[in-house]
This record gives C-alpha cells, sequence and structure tokens, in this order.
C-alpha cells in the first residue's frame, strides 16, 4: 500500500509539473516585439556587409549570422521583392537574394490572433533558399548582387510554373530554377558554371507559433536509413555533418521549411547561431536537385508526395505510440467528418481496449480498501517485525485474492497511452480550426467560455468521489482534494482538443467506476453466500 501511495503521488505531482510549467516561466516575446527596433535600425541599411567567412570546404560550416544580420542581408525590406509566387496555399515573395522573404498562409484557418494573416518567415532571420559560398571574397559579393527572376509574378494555383533566379558574381553565375506546385510544394534546382563549395540553407524555423507549452522546435534531419536526429533550439553547441541526408527541416510546432530528395541522399551540416539555435545547410560544389517546401505539417499532403515525409511531424518520446494514434484518429475524421467527434469516439475506443485492465486494477483497489483495517491490524502486531508482517499481509492477499500492485499497475500501463495522445494533440496541425460544436470553433485554441476545463474539474472531483480511497495520511488526502482544482486552472488555456479528450475519459472513467462498484458488491455478496455455505457446510 505505501508504495500504491508513494505513485499516486509521485503522478499527482508529474502531472503538475508537465501542465504548471508553462506557468512557472513567462512567455517568450513574440518575433514581432524582439524585433521592432532592429526594422528600424536597418532599414535605410543595405546588404554591403557579407555573412561570416564559411570555411575553406563544403564539408565545414558556414559562418554564423545573426538576428540583426550582416548589415542587413536578412533584414532586407520587402520592397526589394523581385517575384511572388501565389499558390492554393499561400503567397510567397523572393527578395534580391534570391531567397523566400515572405510566405503568408492563405487557408482561412491559419490567422494571427488579431485576425490577419498568418506570416511564417521572421524578417530577423536567416531565410529558406539562401545560399552562402564558402570562398569569402566570392560569399561577400554575394550579398551585394541581387538576383534576377524570370517573372515578377507566377500564378500556380490551378497548375505548375518554373520561376528561374539567376546572380552573376564576375565569372561565377548561379542558377535557381523552382517549379512550384498548386498544393505547396517545390521542386529546386541549383547550378553552378563551374565548382564551387557553396551551402543552402531551409532558413530559420518558421517562427509563427508563440505558444507556452513543451513543444519540440528546431531542426531534424532524416538519412537514409530512415534514423532521424532532432536538434532542439537552444540545444546546437557545434556543427554536426550528415552526409546522407534525405530530409532536413527547420521546424516549429504546426509548420516546418524543409528539403527532401528520397532518390539521391545528400550533405547537410546544422550550425548554431547565435542563441544555440540549429540552423540547417545542405553543402554542395555543383547541380543539386531537391524538392521543397515551407508551411504546415500537414499529414496528407506529406503522405500523398512520399510516406517518409510524414517523420518531419514530431510528436516528442512518445512517437511510436502517437504516430499510429494519430493515424486511426485520421481514419475515424475520414468516417464522421468532425475532429472533436474523432477524439471523442477514439477516447471511447481506448477506453474499450484498455477495460480488461482497468477492470483488474480497480477491483483489486476495492479489495485493498476493504483489507484496509486488517492490514492496519497486522501493521500495529507485527510493525517491530517486518519479516514476520510481510508474511501476514502476503497470507491476507493470498486468502482474499486481492494483489498490492493491482491498483498502481494498469495506471502505469496507461501513463504512456495518455503522454503519446496528449501529444498528438498538441502538434497535430490539422486541429487548427477544426471545429466541434456550438461555440468550440477551433480545437487547437482554448475555450473561449471555459466551459470544457470546469466541466472537467467536476468530472474530475466526482469520479474521486466515487473511486476506494486507502490513503490514511492528511497530506496526501489534501493534495488529491485540491487535484482537480489544480487541473482546472491549468486546463484553463489548454487546446480545446486536449481539454475535451481529458473529459471524455473522465466521464467513461466515471460510468466504468459505478460500473465496477456494482460488480464488486455483486462479488461481496457472492464471497458471504459461499463463507455461510461453508460454515454450514462444517458445522
Amino acid at each position: 500500500m505505501d508504495l500504491n501511495k508513494r505513485l499516486m503521488i509521485a503522478l499527482v505531482l508529474s502531472f503538475a509539473i508537465l501542465f504548471g510549467f508553462s506557468y512557472l516561466f513567462p512567455k517568450p516575446k513574440t518575433a514581432e516585439s524582439n524585433t521592432t527596433t532592429t526594422r528600424q535600425a536597418t532599414a535605410t541599411q543595405t546588404p554591403n556587409n557579407a555573412p561570416s567567412a564559411p570555411g575553406t570546404g563544403a564539408t565545414e560550416a558556414p559562418g554564423t549570422q545573426s538576428a540583426s544580420a550582416p548589415a542587413g542581408a536578412a533584414t532586407a525590406k520587402l520592397q526589394h521583392v523581385i517575384a511572388t509566387v501565389e499558390t492554393r496555399k499561400y503567397t510567397l515573395k523572393i527578395d534580391r537574394f534570391g531567397r523566400i522573404a515572405s510566405a503568408v498562409l492563405k487557408e482561412p484557418k491559419y490567422r494571427q490572433d488579431n485576425g490577419e494573416p498568418l506570416e511564417l518567415i521572421d524578417p530577423t532571420k536567416t531565410r529558406p533558399l539562401e545560399v552562402r559560398f564558402a570562398d569569402a571574397k566570392i560569399n561577400e559579393a554575394a550579398f551585394k548582387t541581387p538576383y534576377t527572376a524570370s517573372t515578377k509574378r507566377l500564378d500556380v494555383e490551378s497548375g505548375t510554373g518554373v520561376l528561374t533566379l539567376t546572380q552573376k558574381l564576375g565569372d561565377v553565375t548561379l542558377v535557381k530554377t523552382l517549379t512550384f506546385h498548386p498544393e505547396g510544394h517545390y521542386d529546386l534546382k541549383v547550378t553552378l558554371n563551374k565548382k564551387l563549395d557553396y551551402f543552402l540553407t531551409t532558413g530559420h524555423r518558421p517562427e509563427a507559433d508563440k505558444s507556452r507549452y513543451i513543444i519540440v522546435r528546431g531542426a531534424l534531419v532524416r538519412d537514409a536509413k530512415g534514423v532521424i536526429t532532432t536538434i532542439e533550439d537552444g540545444k546546437a553547441k557545434a556543427p554536426e555533418k550528415f552526409d546522407d541526408a534525405t530530409i532536413v527541416a527547420s521546424f516549429d510546432r504546426y509548420y516546418t521549411s524543409l528539403f527532401f530528395n528520397f532518390k539521391q541522399p545528400f550533405k547537410v551540416v546544422v550550425t548554431p547561431d547565435a542563441k544555440n539555435d540549429p540552423l540547417p545547410f545542405v553543402t554542395s560544389n555543383g547541380t543539386i536537385a531537391l524538392q521543397g517546401y515551407i508551411g504546415p505539417k500537414e499529414w496528407k499532403l506529406f503522405a500523398s508526395l512520399d510516406k517518409r515525409l510524414t517523420d518531419v511531424i514530431e510528436f516528442g518520446w512518445f512517437t511510436f505510440l502517437s504516430r499510429p494514434f494519430f493515424r486511426v484518429m485520421l481514419a475515424i475524421y475520414n468516417f464522421v467528418g468532425n475532429w472533436g467527434w474523432a477524439i471523442v469516439i477514439f477516447t471511447i475506443l481506448v477506453k474499450l481496449v484498455l477495460f480488461p485492465l482497468s477492470y483488474k486494477g480497480m477491483m483489486s483497489m476495492q479489495k485493498l480498501k476493504d483489507l484496509a483495517p486488517k492490514m492496519k491490524e497486522i501493521k500495529e502486531r507485527y510493525g517491530k517485525d517486518p519479516a514476520k508482517m510481510n508474511q501476514q499481509m502476503m497470507q491476507l492477499y493470498k486468502k482474499h485474492g486481492a494483489n498490492p500492485m493491482g491498483g498502481c499497475l494498469p495506471m502505469l500501463l496507461q501513463i504512456p497511452v495518455f503522454f503519446a495522445l496528449y501529444r498528438v494533440l498538441l502538434n497535430a496541425d490539422e486541429l487548427q480550426g477544426a471545429p466541434w460544436i456550438l461555440w468550440i470553433t477551433d480545437l487547437s485554441r482554448h475555450d473561449p467560455y471555459y466551459v470544457l476545463p470546469i466541466l472537467m474539474g467536476a468530472t474530475m472531483f466526482l469520479q474521486q468521489q466515487i473511486t476506494p480511497n486507502t490513503m490514511t495520511d492528511p497530506l496526501q488526502q489534501k493534495i488529491f482534494k485540491w487535484f482537480p482544482v489544480l487541473m482546472t486552472f491549468f486546463f484553463l488555456t489548454f487546446p480545446s482538443g486536449l481539454v475535451l479528450y481529458w473529459l471524455t475519459n473522465n466521464i467513461l472513467s466515471i460510468a466504468q467506476q459505478v460500473y465496477i462498484n456494482r460488480a464488486y458488491e455483486k462479488h461481496k455478496e457472492k464471497m458471504k453466500q459461499k463463507l455461510k455455505a461453508e460454515k454450514a457446510a462444517e458445522a
């Protein structure tokens, strides 16, 4: 019983830490607030200073570029845009250095809090498609010499279109040929008229998500064997090289900028920036062909291009469970057409699958509750003789068919399931803008009227009242008494989809507990009748 108590306390504290972490630390400043001063200071600057010179070979790392950038190379104003690309999903703007300077999502569900269209590119950070040269002189010239574009406007909403970007650096000519597709991805071919070591980047990760949740953000590399390496923001201490990459991505919670090529693996180096955030570069010394994408991490789109691309959708430690969970949930959504009901149905399925395990655990807890007075008596009688006390306890458990681990083991096995679902509901882009019913119009945002969190707390409190409790320690009792209140407070600003899952799970747990309580009463009645019959037979 002591083990069960300790486990329960540990679980309560773990949940409190998990959900309370965001409230213990201040919300990070948004890119807008961080960069206002920088934009004003650099608005009139011209890119007459190049990035730090890279090493002497393509296997070495390029120079580090700070947020204020080599004089404005990373903060060039948008009036220096040389081409605009319109796809079904976004509007791209290409700046005079051949980089994606702006990526604004068109779909209504992708909006800032103020209702404005969502911009993925932070103008103070390194931009996608930037090229740096290993030769310092050529690199300096590259950030002084603008590209020319084959067209100023490219409309690919109904079909593919080609944009050619050309940069002439003396006797060196670099050409980027971009074939854009309506779905948002593109084919990229970079050619040089002579052999030179250079670096091509996916850019710093999108800066669209400002949430305080414990989310993995940074860079990801998938090699030809399917091994995935993730380098989180703040943890890039030194350059890391990958000689056979098939995917390289900069990503945040919902969005990514990536390159991929599954037919011809390529070389990648991931370097730290001034804040030790990872910045990925593809290294080459001649022609290279890649496919690229910038936008939401949409499972269906990635799966339609190549199923291996879904590896970019990061679910954290429990990806091995989260990925199949999401696929089942996606199948349910395709059937019912509503993500809210898909969450409800999936929660019911999980509860049904785990019911046999939960049934045994809860029945064991009921037995242990009834045995509590006898266990206390044994402790008082044999407390000074631990060996004798354990022997008597074991005999008591065996006689009544109780398992001291029965209550905590099922809970331990369900913890990975919960955290896997937690990651799915927190990371799945599909929940953005997805309505459920009535006032819940976006499952990725909190309930504006806080109805779901309050109902969740109320059902958690009700569940406590009908669940067997063998705790006698006053401190433990107080922790459990206030746990629903604490969880309600944490869940007030959590995504509605996650709260809906927890609320549904609580309601099902209450129904399950009522059923088990009744089943146990019948079990006790049968045991009484059995004991009476045995005594009658002995008489």
